[in-house]
């Protein structure tokens, strides 16, 4: 990957900075894990925009071409399969696709929509982010590293308990981002009430337990 220039025009990589001259799209609707995402491009000198839905990333798209497309698995308006799907038949193609779930077994979903590789949350991995992005993607990843505190976690905490205290929220889209965000921020108690959750198909006293338990987790972090 030395020397490319992912865009066309702009700076080429160098050693300090391998992903100089990539623009990437992020398709996620966590800020925890956006968070991560995006300090390791700024860590790599590449540019990065953030898109939390399905819709978003879509009007993204109309706008400017990316050279690398990152998707979470689970989104609000729909799956991360299905975004990949569209940009793997789209011609010309994006030049790489990822995957990204704190679920392994959303793995072989992504891969078998078109994607390039798979990124797992959460564990240390710089390395192989850039390697994935830089040096061509490869059927599988590394672990995205994501830190368990700051106030991006408790945005997405307080989303999260808004999901559940609505009489019209969407409690299966909140059993999966609870989930997915306690298992990258090693939040065993907080994963296990989202599991529970899903798997009592949104029961009243399940959703009950676990928007309690989102408070308590709110009253922990004070914010900065």
């Amino acid at each position: 990957m030395n020397g490319i220039d992912h865009m066309g025009g702009g700076r080429p990589a160098a050693p300090d900075r391998p992903l100089a001259g990539l623009t990437l799209l992020l398709v996620e609707d966590s800020r925890h894990a956006a968070d991560g995402i995006r300090l390791f491009c700024q860590r790599a000198g590449a540019r990065i925009r953030r898109a939390d839905s399905l819709a978003a990333a879509r009007r993204h798209l109309c706008v400017y071409r990316p050279g690398a497309v990152v998707v979470d698995m689970g989104l609000p308006d729909g799956t991360g399969a299905e975004l990949i799907a569209e940009l793997h038949a789209a011609r010309p193609r994006i030049g790489i696709l990822l995957g990204l779930s704190a679920d392994p077994g959303a793995r072989a979903a992504a891969l078998q929509a078109g994607a390039d590789g798979f990124l797992t949350k959460p564990g240390p991995t710089f390395a192989g982010f850039v390697a994935l992005l830089g040096a061509g993607a490869t059927s599988d990843g590394p672990a995205l590293a994501v830190g368990a505190e700051g106030p991006s976690l408790r945005d997405d905490l307080a989303r999260a308990e808004m999901l559940l205290v609505e009489e019209d929220g969407n409690v299966a889209y909140a059993a999966q981002f609870l989930g997915s965000l306690a298992r990258a921020s090693g939040d065993g108690p907080l994963a296990r009430g989202a599991d529970r959750l899903s798997g009592a198909a949104g029961s009243d006293s399940s959703r009950r337990d676990l928007a309690r338990l989102v408070a308590r987790r709110l009253d922990d972090r004070v914010e900065l």
